[in-house]
């Protein structure tokens, strides 16, 4: 069982989560494995930069932090996968 830190930092308000009960004490508590989530805070992008493989850490609006491309700038929502830890896309519009 995933660690209450490990959940918790995909928590947001309106999430739909799967909830384990157990003698009136939550046991688990299970988010999606891909979740849309907004950039709260990265280091922009330097101009010109298109080589490939650039990474950078981002914070997302949940507190968790992923690596992301380069590209990826403040105010975006993207895609990641909460079991990896692991940004897998740009959300799509």
């Amino acid at each position: 069982m995933p660690g209450r830190s490990q959940v918790a930092k995909w928590l947001k308000e309106g999430t739909e989560c799967k909830v384990a009960i157990w003698n009136d004490k939550v046991i688990q508590i299970s988010v999606p494995t891909s979740m849309t989530l907004m950039v709260s805070e990265t280091e922009p992008g330097i101009k010109g930069n298109t080589a490939q493989g650039v990474t950078k850490p981002a914070t997302l609006e949940t507190g968790a932090v992923v690596t992301v491309p380069g590209f990826i700038s403040e105010g975006e929502m993207v895609v990641v996968n909460t079991e990896k830890g692991e940004y897998t896309g740009r959300a799509k519009e």
